[in-house]
């Protein structure tokens, strides 16, 4: 019965991406990048390659998988590595990530799909980063005795695993060869439903990611230039909900602080809404002119954010008010910025992680955003330890990435 559901939950899918395609770029994305794509698989790759493939459902993800493929690619240099994706938009911005011998579209679960993939590609190790638990990739690897393996896991009591329905799901669950998870909660729940021994909570591989970027990160002359010797606070992948509740919030500014807007969708229509927003007060990187002094500086490109946090003195983290959850907030914590979001982040365990030790705060309307960036924009001292504390709290979490390597060098590459 539960697999007769799956089936409907499969078939409902692709229709929903059908219809969708028919307005929606995304969802034409990811139908037209699924065409023949078994196919192209099959003609991309060569024989008698020993792959390791690694999966992840979108752009987060791999940020996540990133350290780790660095590392396999540094110590394994003779494996292939094929990344596939679920989402468009982690397939177009890292289709050609120079690290990766092969970049692919995951094709879409299926039984003879699954029978196809795993044959051509032929892994010697499976990688699936945080969650996407497709039924028929893990049983045709699990039946052709192919190791399984889950980085940056994380699993809640909410989830089906772990509810009496969830027979299907635990059942896939008991087919992975190694869980590396990011927390003890997650570790209590697996094993719950008997699995243990194949555990290890080694922490969050996005932490060693970020820490990475910031040891890189970018200088951007003429964002120097435009926040001179003000005090910055940046919104980093907002949505229209979040710069709506920010621009209120500018009549009450301190004059020596500016913003920096980075929204999450940078398309025509979008950046004209936000053109319109903030009116006069606003000017958009691409046409920054030498000596402009705005209060307000929007960012229409894509790429510069995780750099430009190393300019900030607080964070605005975007998507704490959408059904999804909130956006990257590592990124700026790891320069020691506080960050503020919306109320939907409980999802995030770094992000709970941050508001449990006093590094986050979350709000849920105008009046608690006003009050949590009046007392931080006033209080420098406090906020300049904070900073301090948060870049120390960061450093001591990084490491993930070495303890997975060290369990998955011996057994499993």
């Amino acid at each position: 019965m539960q697999l007769l559901l799956y089936h409907l939950f499969l078939w409902l899918y692709r229709n929903a991406i059908r219809i969708a395609s028919l307005f929606d770029e995304k969802a034409r994305q990811w139908r037209v990048g699924r065409h023949d794509i078994i196919q192209k698989i099959k003609t991309t790759l060569p024989h008698h390659e020993e792959r390791v493939w690694i999966h992840c459902a979108s752009v987060g993800e791999f940020e996540q998988a990133r350290p780790l493929i660095e590392k396999i690619r540094e110590q394994y240099p003779k494996r292939k590595i094929l990344i596939t994706f679920f989402s468009p938009s982690g397939y177009q911005q890292f289709k050609d990530y120079p690290l990766a011998d092969y970049v692919f579209y995951l094709p879409f679960d299926g039984r003879r799909r699954s029978a196809q993939f795993v044959q051509i590609v032929n892994p010697s190790v499976a990688i699936f980063v945080k969650y996407e638990f497709w039924y028929y990739y893990i049983s045709r690897l699990y039946h052709s005795q192919r190791p399984i393996i889950l980085i940056s896991g994380t699993f809640r009591p909410e989830q089906s695993f772990f509810k009496w329905y969830g027979g299907l799901f635990r059942k896939m669950l008991r087919r992975f060869s190694f869980f590396f998870l990011q927390d003890n909660q997650s570790k209590r729940l697996l094993s719950s439903i008997d699995i243990q021994g194949n555990v290890a909570v080694t922490g969050d591989t996005r932490y060693d990611r970020v820490n990475t970027i910031a040891q890189q990160a970018k200088k951007f002359p003429e964002i120097e230039t435009w926040k001179g010797d003000s005090n910055l606070l940046i919104a980093g992948s907002t949505w229209q909900e979040d710069e709506i509740l920010l621009q209120p919030f500018l009549s009450t500014f301190p004059q020596n602080w500016k913003l920096l807007l980075a929204p999450h969708e940078i398309d025509a229509k979008h950046l004209h809404e936000l053109a319109t927003l903030f009116g006069e007060e606003a000017v958009f990187y691409s046409q920054l002119q030498p000596q402009q002094k705005n209060q307000v500086l929007i960012i229409d490109n894509i790429g510069m954010l995780s750099s430009l946090y190393r300019y900030g003195d607080i964070a605005y983290i975007g998507g704490g008010f959408q059904k999804g959850g909130i956006h990257n907030t590592l990124e700026p914590a790891v320069f020691g910025l506080p960050v503020i979001f919306g109320p939907v982040y409980k999802k995030f365990i770094e992000a709970t992680l941050l508001v449990e030790n006093g590094f986050a705060f979350s709000v849920k309307n105008y009046e608690e955003l006003n009050q949590t960036l009046t007392q931080l924009m006033e209080n420098s001292e406090t906020r300049v330890y904070q900073s301090q504390q948060l870049k120390k709290f960061v450093a001591q979490q990084c490491g993930a990435t070495d303890k997975i390597m060290q369990i998955l060098g011996q057994r499993y590459l």
